[in-house]
């Protein structure tokens, strides 16, 4: 069963805090592509095995909880 949590699965939400803080992060440069994803994925996964981690995260300067609303 999935976990959905303000209209949108876990997973959604994983996805998008680990994209906002990897393309945030201060060594997202040209040469550090690679790391970048890396990032990501570890971050991603990280959420979605951990999903009230990821809630909290949500509704705080990381990430709104009307993130999926926004154009």
């Amino acid at each position: 069963m999935k976990s959905i949590y303000l209209g949108h699965s876990i997973s959604q939400w994983a996805k998008a805090i680990a994209t906002r803080i990897s393309d945030e992060w201060d060594g997202n440069t040209k040469e550090n592509e690679e790391d970048v994803i890396i990032l990501q994925k570890v971050l991603e996964n990280s959420l979605k095995k951990n999903p009230n981690n990821c809630k909290q995260l949500i509704g705080t300067t990381i990430i709104e909880e009307d993130y999926f609303d926004n154009p």
